[in-house]
C-alpha cells in the first residue's frame, strides 16, 4: 500500500499524473482520490489571493493548508490520519504539483458577492 506522501513525492518528482502515481492515489484514497483527479484534470482547482478554491458540483469549497470547508471533512473524516481527507483537498495537492491550479489575480471574497 502506498502512503501519502510516497505519491506526493513521486507527483512532485513527476511533474504529471502517470498510470503509476494515479494508481498509488487511488490505493490510498479511493473514490475521494477519483474526484480529485477528475477534479483536477477539469480546471477545478483556482487559486484566489485570499484562498484556493475547488469547485464542486453543487459548490465551491475553500481548502486552506489542507483542511477544506466540505461537511465530508467536517463531519466524516479524521484529520489527525492523512489518508483521510476530502476530494477537493486531495485535488489541490495533485493540482499543486502539476502545475495545474487555475491561478486568478483577484479576491476569492469580492468574487464570491457575485455568485
Amino acid at each position: 500500500m502506498s502512503t501519502v506522501e510516497e505519491w506526493r513525492d513521486a507527483l512532485a518528482d513527476a511533474g504529471q499524473l502517470t498510470p503509476e502515481i494515479v494508481a498509488r492515489i487511488l490505493d490510498v484514497h479511493g473514490d475521494r482520490g477519483r474526484r480529485a483527479i477528475e477534479a483536477v484534470t477539469e480546471g477545478r482547482v483556482k487559486e484566489y489571493r485570499d484562498f484556493t478554491v475547488v469547485v464542486g458540483h453543487g459548490d465551491e469549497y475553500i481548502v486552506e493548508s489542507g483542511e477544506c470547508t466540505c461537511k465530508d471533512s467536517e463531519y466524516n473524516l479524521d484529520p489527525s490520519d492523512p489518508t483521510q481527507r476530502c476530494w477537493h483537498a486531495i485535488a489541490v495537492d495533485i493540482a499543486e504539483r502539476i502545475g495545474e491550479v487555475d491561478h486568478h489575480d483577484m479576491w476569492y471574497a469580492d468574487v464570491r458577492e457575485f455568485l
